[in-house]
């Protein structure tokens, strides 16, 4: 891969792995404590939809609807209604470009009463990028861009337990149809997701309420290369467990309450070995030597299930690992509803923290969300990023028009 090339895969990961994740620096352990996680195709792990985004990133355990299928695929198996679909849009990075978005469209329908099946789309575009030679001379427009194509089966084990698979198609053209790069290529993976889910009503001084219980696995599947397989990256594999309480105040009023604690499932970068000068030691083959944790080049499994035990400042970094949400939903008569939530993560780790706001309202057939994210920090990349989602229940539909 000519020089060139480097440079624009370079900028393109740096711009998706690092401001979309809010890991500012890339470091290698040496003389910081920051260490942050990078991934390729992050996209995967944004999220998609205004509802669960509103609530602070929360959405493993809070009431099924056609989203589930990214936050517990075993929810669907819950949902009250036969048919459905929503389509989302979040403009992202706005404050930096302004033609980058992010694009979710996702169905599902019940088989019986015990299984659903779900389908998903995601689409993530990276905008426009002016190339130029090495002088300086205009060599065209690219629009690179990557998609995830999901197919879900979900089932009731009993009437309060639940699980789901996913199986997932990663597709991501970074590098567009340069010319002069004939060893660059779309990076392709496979991945799947597990899902279990367990709620439980109950009566809480005499009113009806409601404790769920959640966890999902997302995104275990192949690393992705774009050039030689010798520098395949990890995906986004991420470990999600969380509860959500929900209690009706009267017969008009609802809330619910939801906390979600998520864990990558990627190796952590280890601290290399560094000579008096700062630089980094190699041995005799050219490759760094690793003075504390594991070598971040592993196989799948030993990658992804080892991430939990394999941080080189040991148990505490592990912990610093953890990103933990937040969020409350409020509804009216199930017509309007208001949300509120907040999203933390340590600041070794990429230093995200933000809350989050939104609203819904539900009429019939229709449903309409929106969120919007507020960061802790100045000038941060995500700040003012706005999601709208639409949802369409085709139940409801049908039994009106049998009416």
């Amino acid at each position: 891969m000519n020089h060139f090339l480097k440079k624009i895969l370079t900028i393109l990961l740096v711009l998706v792995s690092v401001l979309s994740f809010g890991q500012s620096t890339f470091i290698s352990g040496q003389d910081s404590l920051r260490n942050p996680i990078t991934v390729a195709v992050p996209f995967l792990g944004f999220a998609p939809d205004s509802r669960a985004s509103a609530m602070g990133d929360v959405g493993v355990a809070t009431s099924p609807d056609a989203n589930s299928i990214h936050w517990n695929n075993a929810k669907l198996a819950f949902i009250d209604t036969d048919m459905g679909f929503a389509f989302s849009y979040s403009p992202w990075l706005g404050n930096i470009v302004d033609d980058m978005s992010l694009n979710y469209l996702s169905f599902y329908k019940k088989i019986d009463q015990t299984q659903t099946f779900g389908a998903s789309f995601r689409y993530f575009d990276l905008g426009e990028i002016a190339l130029y030679d090495e002088f300086a001379n205009p060599n065209g427009v690219e629009n690179p861009s990557e998609l995830a194509i999901d197919g879900t089966y979900s089932r009731k084990l009993s009437e309060n337990m639940g699980v789901g698979a996913t199986l997932r198609f990663v597709w991501s053209n970074l590098a567009g149809n340069i010319t002069g790069a004939p060893d660059a290529k779309a990076g392709t993976s496979v991945a799947v997701d597990l899902g279990w889910y367990y709620t439980k009503p109950f009566m809480l001084s005499g009113k009806n309420s409601e404790l769920s219980l959640g966890a999902h696995i997302s995104n275990i599947g192949q690393k992705v290369t774009y050039s030689a397989e010798s520098n395949e990256n990890f995906i986004p594999a991420n470990f999600r467990i969380g509860s959500a309480f929900k209690t009706n105040l009267d017969p008009y009023n609802t809330i619910t309450l939801a906390f979600d604690i998520n864990k990558l499932m990627v190796p952590t970068p280890p601290i290399y070995e560094t000579d008096q000068d700062g630089n980094i030691v190699t041995d005799s083959n050219g490759n760094k030597v690793i003075a504390k944790g594991k070598d971040p080049d592993r196989p799948l499994l030993s990658g992804t299930f080892g991430s939990f035990a394999d941080a080189p400042r040991g148990f505490q970094e592990e912990i610093q690992e953890l990103t933990y949400s937040i969020g409350a939903e409020y509804w009216y008569r199930d017509i309007f509803s208001a949300r509120a939530g907040y999203f933390s993560e340590h600041e070794n780790k990429g230093d995200r923290k933000y809350f989050t706001v939104g609203a819904g309202f539900r009429y019939q057939i229709f449903g309409f969300d929106f969120s919007y994210l507020i960061p802790q920090g100045q000038n941060h990349p995500l700040a003012d990023t706005l999601r709208i989602s639409l949802l369409f229940n085709l139940d409801q539909s049908a039994r009106e028009d049998g009416e």
